[in-house]
């Protein structure tokens, strides 16, 4: 069913009679495409005239286009193309705040051309999608899925000294590719489990760094071929789209283990799904996909793949964090004596 934007003119209307009984005359409108934690929202009250979808799903092309054509500011999510398109259905549009700390759904280029302003919401979800990486990890060497799904088919039959057997995660190897900061919050958690920790990325770790996370920087090739367990961290952009692909599972070999919990298509699927059905590789763990909300034919019904909707910051403290944050940066961007906390393109804000 198409959401019928018109259903929500009459809490526009209190909303801009709130503000213009407190004297503000120029009222700036934003429009929230998803349902968000509330308390956030609330922080939009009294401040400017904000409307949300208030069906718990995707806006269609259509709708979004729609609902964005009189608003000065969009608070939206990966899930919504903000392009050209999207910039000429709304010349009013000044200010883009995505609800995550990627942005490849948003042409900033377009819109720095513009002077509309993106931004994100970076360092509040750190920790937690670094602790749903180890659900991941654990979750895949160690047959956890697997183990739940045989006892809810009541087909345990008793303990067994062949039964699930995975793999040792303590004293492995952990391959990191991208070792920004979920990166590094994932290769801390590695302390505890003695693990040695190969990283690539652009930058070096300070010595110091390295040294306490047992660290080193070695070339992909090098960390594919040493890694017992390999996690993704890397944001998608065109050097990274399939960056692992069938020579890089090759590399990773029948005993290793690749977990991803950043984009979907910095893995060439279709290739991961040939490699896991002739066990190429050991098994995966997969929070995102190439073609989300889709999988690759054949990746659900492998038993050597643990399969996840996208819950890297999916707990109920980092979702309001985020939503507070995306929320500040449309705040401050109109209040003069204030500076949006994130910006993407921050050359925007000196013109």
């Amino acid at each position: 069913m198409r959401l019928d934007l018109r259903a929500t003119c009459t809490t526009d209307r209190s909303r801009h009679a709130q503000l213009t009984s407190k004297g503000v005359t120029d009222v700036k409108k934003v429009y929230v495409t998803r349902q968000l934690p509330q308390s956030a929202l609330d922080r939009l009250d009294g401040k400017v005239e904000w409307d949300v979808n208030p069906e718990d799903r995707v806006l269609e092309r259509e709708e979004l286009l729609e609902a964005a054509k009189d608003v000065d500011g969009l608070l939206c999510l990966l899930t919504d193309r903000i392009d050209a398109e999207l910039f000429d259905a709304a010349p009013k549009l000044k200010i883009v705040a995505n609800y995550a700390v990627g942005y490849n759904n948003i042409d900033v280029e377009e819109a720095t051309k513009r002077g509309i302003l993106v931004t994100n919401t970076p360092g509040v979800l750190r920790e937690t999608t670094a602790d749903l990486t180890w659900a991941l990890l654990l979750a895949i060497a160690r047959r956890v899925v697997e183990g739940d799904r045989l006892m809810r088919a009541g087909k345990y039959r008793g303990w067994a000294p062949m039964l699930l057997l995975g793999s040792d995660v303590y004293g492995k190897t952990l391959g990191i590719v991208g070792m920004g900061n979920i990166g590094q919050a994932v290769a801390r958690r590695a302390i505890g489990f003695d693990m040695k920790v190969l990283y690539t990325d652009m930058y070096q770790l300070p010595p110091l760094a390295e040294e306490l996370i047992n660290a080193e920087k070695v070339e992909l090739d090098e960390l594919l071929e040493r890694s017992d367990y390999v996690s993704l961290h890397v944001p998608l952009m065109d050097e990274t789209h399939h960056l692992i692909g069938e020579r890089e599972l090759k590399l990773i070999g029948p005993n290793g283990y690749l977990i991803n919990a950043s984009r979907g298509p910095v893995i060439d699927e279709a290739a991961l799904v040939e490699a896991l059905r002739n066990e190429t590789i050991a098994g995966a763990a997969l929070d995102v996909y190439e073609d989300e909300p889709e999988m690759k034919p054949g990746l659900a019904e492998l038993d050597n793949v643990v399969l996840l909707p996208h819950l890297g910051s999916a707990s109920r403290e980092t979702r309001t964090k985020m939503a507070e944050l995306a929320v500040a940066n449309i705040l401050n961007y109109f209040d003069p004596n204030a500076e949006p906390p994130t910006p993407v393109n921050p050359e925007v804000l000196e013109d």
